[in-house]
């Protein structure tokens, strides 16, 4: 086995002498060099990439985001916040999410965000109102449930006619149809978004299909579409000896043959494409522990640092950071130190023979990992280091236990703890 002892030039095993783990470290590289093949697929085409905040939030990563050009994908106002004082520009800020608030809307309108992704009537009508109060006109699209099966996890899926997400084909004709009813709400666009770790291009050609139809239904009834947004999704290889991801230029190419002839700007909306594989997790081992059946590996991090496996039942490659020659293999149940039988990375994983204090990393972490974390068992949050060209910066320094109380109250005193 091939053993990866740096990353982005930096030497991993160094850094974790210098950091206390578990951590996570972003490779800066390899995120450009996503942006960069992305860009690359997309030439010739008006298109806006709005990064989906919600896969790595860190100010480090929507920093990279905005120097090259990006825009964000947000589903809460402390994602407009983030996106905002990371230098991305409210003109390349769309605000989708089932569930925004008044507060919420508010906050955006103000910002002057690009657009909203309208996903009920409700909200439809919240938006009318909040921009007549400013007197100004918002830009929305509705997001369109095409009742697609993304063949992807149950919990990931979001196109499907019982998710929560978006409307019907019917009641997104109502919408336009009663345009004049919402005049401080520019309706001119469309957004779908089926779902995410997608590895197959079927179900895209298939959403993108009904997209266009309905484009061109509405531009035959005068009402001019100004924008697509076609959503995020794109898979990336957890497992490399089953997962094949999508080509990016095939991806594009797709887009480009489902919405010919339409002019107007189409919006991008990748997240864990751009900076999945860059992350990886590093955690010692604390001990083996050999049971009646199985053998645990137990590590340093745990569920609160990295919920994905536990959540999803995903799979990540785990691999020593150092070279390991002469190890005889051995077959473990890699589990962290949280008080749940959820609290498992890998069943029945083969590894070298493992050791007290030996340095593991668990791949592609780069996306919800650090963005899903929590101090579950009083946990603190993990740091998080931005490796860049040989060089590396601590972008969130490990929580402390001050930090992880701070604001609960002692109810003897009234006074924070």
């Amino acid at each position: 086995m091939q053993h990866l002892t740096n990353i982005d030039g930096v030497d991993l095993a160094a850094l974790a002498q210098d950091l206390p783990t578990p951590f996570h470290a972003y490779s800066a590289s390899a995120i450009r060099g996503r942006i960069a093949g992305l860009k690359s697929a997309l030439a010739g085409l008006d298109a806006l990439v709005c990064f989906a905040v919600k896969a790595n939030p860190n100010t480090a990563i929507l920093q990279l985001m905005a120097q090259a050009g990006l825009g964000a994908d947000i589903v809460s106002s402390g994602e407009l916040r983030r996106s905002l004082r990371a230098g991305i520009p409210p003109g390349r800020i769309v605000f989708s999410g089932v569930g925004k608030t008044v507060g919420e809307i508010g906050e955006a309108l103000d910002a002057g965000i690009l657009r909203f992704n309208l996903e009920s009537h409700d909200e439809l009508e919240t938006l009318q109102r909040l921009a007549a109060e400013r007197s100004i006109q918002a830009n929305a699209a509705v997001r369109i449930n095409p009742d697609v099966d993304a063949g992807t996890h149950a919990k990931i899926s979001t196109g499907r006619a019982q998710n929560k997400f978006g409307v019907s084909l019917d009641e997104a004709r109502s919408w336009f149809a009663a345009a004049t009813r919402y005049p401080n709400v520019r309706l001119d666009g469309l957004h779908v978004h089926i779902g995410s770790q997608i590895l197959a291009l079927e179900p895209y050609a298939a959403a993108f299909a009904q997209v266009a139809a309905f484009e061109r239904e509405l531009a035959a009834q005068g009402h001019a579409v100004a924008s697509i947004d076609v959503g995020g999704g794109l898979g990336v290889g957890y497992r490399a000896d089953q997962d094949r991801p999508i080509d990016i230029v095939a991806y594009v190419e797709r887009v480009r043959l489902a919405l010919h002839g339409f002019r107007g700007r189409i919006i991008f909306e990748p997240g864990r494409y751009l900076v999945a594989d860059a992350g990886v997790l590093l955690t010692r081992v604390i001990r083996i522990k050999r049971g009646h059946e199985r053998q645990f590996l137990v590590v340093d991090a745990a569920m609160n640092d990295l919920q994905r496996p536990s959540l999803y039942d995903a799979w990540h490659e785990i691999e020593h950071v150092a070279a390991v020659d002469g190890r005889r293999d051995a077959v473990y149940d890699i589990v962290g130190p949280v008080c749940e039988s959820a609290d498992t990375f890998a069943r029945d994983r083969r590894l070298p023979e493992c050791r007290a204090g030996d340095l593991l990393m668990i791949k592609a972490t780069g996306a919800y990992g650090a963005s899903m974390a929590s101090t579950y068992n009083s946990r603190p949050i993990a740091a998080e280091v931005l490796l860049d060209a040989g060089r590396y910066a601590v972008v969130r320094r490990r929580q402390s236990f001050e930090e992880m109380i701070a604001g609960e109250m002692d109810v003897r005193t009234g006074e924070t703890v």
